[in-house]
């Protein structure tokens, strides 16, 4: 028979073993296909947080194994594991960026996108207008931002010499939905978005809507804002099928995309193909040393917050710029804005 002293070392290898397999999951749901399920989806967004609060519970063990004899082996054991996990999550985080907002000298034939979540327009119309004009936005994606509102920052936009055209997608029948608004320039050519006979957009993410606006002389690239819904436990499965629809949207032709994807770009693996993150396009952020700064929430650090807010693109563009700014945490929305330089490759 086992002896008592045989079995506590079993039972501590297993719960070792357990904690590695649970820190495994958490580091790379990929491994098992679990990066769009409840709750590994939550647990991988914060890798920044994930390395601070792992490194604080493995000094916490560790001091608990310097003072409880009958546990040392088990606690540091587990301390260890944690200071792997939280090293490798923070290389991660450094392998997508820490911030790089120099922007190569524009081209006439650049496109700069922002695109900023505004909380209902918690910001103030003049106050988004004023950003998008500073940047010298052509595309402008506003999540969770309605008609009215966008009018008025293209009215502002217009007044400082830049006009735009706006399109508003919203579910009037759904309590819970937020409209989502797209600002393109008029010099950009005209776009329409495509609907049905009851006037409901074909093109959009199930739940929260997104703005799939095509250009309607034909030439130009389709432009998307983007808005799935947000993965909280009921919506996971909405969640999931507006990731694979922006995927599509992805697939062919020439596309930018941006808007708040409530989703990191592990959340996507899988679903980029020819080098993609999601479909064909390409993550402007990951592309320019700033993949591992987070747009929400707006009052965190960037680097304990979660990449949910992107500017992406088909190959029909690289990024010459990017950044997410920091300096409107204080402006009403919870999520920042963030603004990609994107400059054709001729393709």
């Amino acid at each position: 028979m086992l002896g008592r002293a045989m079995i506590r070392r079993l039972v501590a290898l297993l719960l070792v073993l357990a904690v590695a397999a649970a820190l495994l999951l958490v580091l790379w749901p990929q491994v098992l296909d679990l990066q769009r399920t409840w709750p590994t989806a939550q647990l991988v967004s914060f890798r920044g947080a994930a390395a601070v609060v792992a490194a604080g519970a493995a000094v916490v063990l560790f001091v608990v194994a310097l003072v409880a004899r009958p546990v040392r082996s088990l606690a540091s054991s587990v301390a260890v594991l944690l200071l792997v996990f939280g090293a490798v999550s923070a290389g991660f985080v450094g392998a997508r960026g820490l911030g790089r907002d120099d922007f190569v000298e524009a081209q006439p034939t650049d496109v700069t996108v922002l695109a900023w979540n505004t909380l209902g327009g918690a910001p103030g119309a003049d106050r988004i207008a004023a950003l998008a004009v500073e940047e010298g936005a052509e595309v402008v994606s506003l999540p969770e931002t309605d008609a009215e509102t966008a009018a008025a920052v293209a009215a502002a936009m217009e007044a400082a010499g830049l006009p735009m055209s706006v399109l508003t997608v919203a579910y009037d029948d759904v309590a819970s939905s937020k409209p989502t608004s797209l600002l393109i320039s008029t010099a950009l050519g005209q776009y329409a978005v495509a609907v049905d006979e009851a006037g409901v957009a074909v093109e959009t993410t199930p739940l929260m809507p997104s703005v799939v606006a095509t250009p309607v002389s034909g030439t130009g690239p389709t432009i998307v804002a983007a808005h799935p819904q947000a993965p909280t436990r009921d919506d996971v499965p909405a969640w999931r099928d507006g990731l694979t629809a922006l995927a599509d949207a992805c697939r062919t032709g020439d596309v930018i995309m941006a808007g708040d994807f409530n989703a990191t770009v592990d959340h996507m693996a899988g679903l980029g193909r020819a080098g993609g993150a999601l479909g064909r396009c390409r993550d402007a952020a990951v592309s320019t040393a700033n993949g591992g700064l987070g747009t929400w929430p707006a009052d965190v650090a960037p680097l304990l917050g979660t990449p949910i807010d992107h500017v992406m693109a088909t190959r029909q563009w690289y990024t010459t710029g990017f950044k997410v700014v920091t300096d409107l945490d204080d402006a009403g929305s919870d999520h920042r804005p963030v603004v990609a330089q994107l400059s054709s490759t001729g393709a």
